[in-house]
């Protein structure tokens, strides 16, 4: 058996993706290496899958949202979760507790090997603890889940009221949308829309009995200026488009999608109703540790809507993502050894 290998992954072409033999990970100076438990795939995965980020360029493994053991180190043999981000930690940005704005910050499945893998190389700081008896694949969202935290600690800040008097609305049902919805509901919002387009996926969400969730093209769009905030976590030239009109007068739009970089915007009303546009980017190390606690407590309830498939199994899971043929908001893929 060759040791100098593992199985992976691997983002070979657009919409292809190949299972197959890869070298080992190598540890940067201050890195150990992980041996993965659970990972899972994240939008920005599906992005790439479709050609359609530069910075993900094939042949590439991807996957940043992982837990695993680790394999050396002071930590060797604890189950933690890796938070992806890597940032250098000195500049003003991360001193201030803002890493997520480092303008060093690395990524792992991005310019490096990311996590669709049996082991990752990752600096020994940006692993974090879990309870002993967490479950794996629950940790393995807390990447998706502190995205959401982030998004919605950012709006707490900004909102004139508390808010669990609040009307949110949150378009996209995948995985960002529907933490972000869950968290939401956690809070204490009691009214809580959420707007997919996909039957598969509406039917998991109704099953949580958390939010009200509605086909924007069946069912119509959202009512006009009826919102107190508006989570936009598709990013669309139509989804900011919808965002702009549901919002009310002095309400609050969080962008978290990145799909699009086009038009949407509705500047006039933005203007003219002193709407509020907060721009989401990833999480803080404290919204990874917060998301680690609401995840490990059940305040996001049992998470059975997550799919876990094997690894073996990842070309065909990112086939199904791209057809919209799984009702699931995430899908982890944990190495075939596992089962």
């Amino acid at each position: 058996m060759n040791t100098k290998v593992m199985n992976a992954l691997v983002y070979t072409a657009t919409r292809e993706m190949s299972y197959r033999k890869e070298p080992l990970p190598q540890p940067r100076e201050g890195d150990v290496r992980v041996e993965i438990v659970a990972s899972a795939i994240c939008g920005s995965d599906m992005h790439a899958y479709h050609g359609k980020d530069s910075r993900r360029v094939a042949p590439l493994i991807l996957g940043h949202e992982v837990s695993g053991v680790v394999m050396d180190g002071k930590f060797a043999g604890q189950m933690m979760v890796i938070n992806p981000l890597m940032t250098c930690g000195e500049c003003r940005d991360c001193l201030a507790g803002r890493s997520n704005l480092c303008l060093q910050r690395e990524l792992i499945g991005m310019y490096l090997p990311g996590a669709f893998a049996e082991q990752v190389a990752i600096s020994e700081r940006n692993l974090l603890p879990i309870p002993e008896n967490m479950n794996p694949v629950h940790a393995a969202i807390t990447e998706p889940t502190a995205t959401g935290l982030h998004a919605v600690a950012l709006v707490e800040r900004v909102l004139a009221r508390p808010l669990s008097e609040a009307r949110a609305l949150v378009i996209g049902g995948g995985a960002i949308g529907l933490l972000t919805a869950l968290i939401l509901k956690a809070k204490g919002c009691v009214t809580i829309d959420l707007a997919e387009t996909n039957a598969l996926r509406r039917h998991n969400i109704e099953q949580q009995g958390a939010v009200n969730c509605f086909d924007p093209l069946a069912d119509g769009g959202p009512a006009e200026d009826s919102y107190d905030v508006v989570f936009d976590c598709v990013g669309a030239g139509a989804t900011r488009l919808s965002a702009c009109s549901a919002v009310r007068p002095g309400g609050i739009i969080s962008h978290i999608g990145l799909q699009d970089a086009n038009a949407g915007l509705d500047i006039r009303k933005i203007t003219l109703q002193e709407i509020t546009l907060l721009g989401n980017y990833c999480y803080s190390k404290a919204d990874m540790l917060a998301a680690i606690d609401m995840l490990h407590l059940g305040q996001l309830g049992n998470l059975n809507w997550i799919d876990v498939r094997p690894l073996s199994a990842g070309p065909r899971a990112f086939d199904d993502l791209h057809c919209g043929n799984v009702g699931a908001a995430k899908i982890v893929l944990q190495p075939d050894s596992l089962y």
